[in-house]
């Protein structure tokens, strides 16, 4: 699995005011080395920046995450620093054109550094997820915010679920400047498929790049255990309960229904958890009320429901019309969960 690629942009130019920007990589660092998440991340850093740096940095680490350190001026600039190591501001509206280029791949941008709220408003319109300060924040409120967040994305959180835990963090430390962060953040955008996803889910649900390589590799999981072409799959579609039924495909039902009874297996997105519940609950209710109504057959490879028993009660062609109702559902339930999965997580035919 790709690593969530972290990259640490600081800049403490000569003529402004000292930061403790090395302590703040080192508790990032540290943060993430110690979260039990730790494998899926790389952090690299650039220090002294200057603007000519932003680009290359980019093309070559090609983060999900920018964290820009450093100074941020009350008109909205950020401070880099020129060839000389003194200020060189750069407007929001140029940071903003350079994240609309990289967009595709960058996900999250921290700009903890003063005043960079404009800055983080600009480049909200290309990123999913931007955090800036509102005002001028201290040097141990700006650690602390840091402390916080990548605590909590380390832990698997969204990016606003880990915003707020790093203005939290500010506040445990006693510094009355946890009101300085700000966050813009996208919702996941609509799409031409959308009836299939609530728009509940799509207002309260913001995938990160952690949660959606867990619900990916969790949707590759169940193609594999319950493909499409399998057997399992082909019976819940063509299966006339009237007729023998093979036990390996009722082998491949028991093994998916066991295997994917666990918090193991538990989507992390709200909306695609529930329908992977509503197809548990339908095809367990189904395959418990097949196994009252069939036996084995012949050499035990078959089962039947013994239809073609002219003595068989009418209440056994009732069995079979209910049981036939709930197979035709739990594959309506199937289809439904695979489709939201793509729409939700992406095609994932090429990993």
């Amino acid at each position: 699995m790709d690593k969530i690629r972290i990259l640490f942009l600081s800049s403490d130019p000569s003529d402004a005011g000292r930061l403790r920007l090395g302590q703040e990589l080192r508790e990032i660092r540290e943060k993430l080395q110690l979260s039990k998440q730790r494998d899926m991340f790389q952090l690299e850093s650039r220090e002294a920046v200057r603007p000519r740096d932003i680009t290359q940095a980019i093309f070559d680490v090609k983060p999900q995450i920018v964290h820009f350190s450093g100074h941020g001026m009350s008109t909205g600039e950020l401070c880099f620093e020129n060839i000389t190591g003194t200020v060189q501001p750069v407007a929001p509206s140029a940071l903003s054109s350079l994240f609309e280029l990289v967009s595709t791949h960058v996900q999250c941008v921290v700009l903890n550094a003063c005043h960079s709220e404009s800055q983080a408003k600009a480049i909200a319109d290309h990123i999913p997820c931007v955090i800036g300060m509102n005002q001028a924040i201290g040097d141990s409120a700006a650690i602390a915010f840091s402390v916080g967040f990548y605590r909590a994305l380390g832990d698997g959180r969204s990016f606003e679920d880990s915003y707020m835990f790093g203005r939290t963090e500010i506040q445990l430390e006693g510094i009355s400047e946890d009101l300085t962060p700000v966050v813009y953040a996208k919702k996941v955008e609509d799409s031409k498929d959308s009836y299939v996803v609530s728009s509940a889910t799509k207002d309260s649900f913001i995938y990160t790049p952690i949660t959606i390589k867990q619900d990916r590799s969790l949707f590759l999981e169940l193609l594999k255990d319950f493909p499409p072409t399998g057997r399992g799959a082909r019976f819940l579609q063509e299966q006339d309960l009237g007729s023998p039924i093979h036990s390996k495909d009722l082998e491949h039902i028991d093994h998916f229904l066991n295997s994917w009874a666990d918090v193991m297996h538990e989507f992390l997105n709200t909306e695609l958890e529930k329908k992977r519940q509503n197809l548990m609950i339908i095809l367990s209710d189904f395959r418990w009320e097949l196994s009252m109504n069939i036996w084995p057959v012949g050499s035990g490879d078959f089962f039947s429901m013994c239809l073609n028993d002219f003595e068989v009660r009418e209440d056994r062609f009732e069995a079979r019309d209910r049981l036939h109702k709930m197979v035709r559902e739990a594959f309506d339930l199937y289809e439904d969960l695979l489709r939201c999965c793509r729409i939700m997580l992406g095609a994932v035919d090429d990993e």
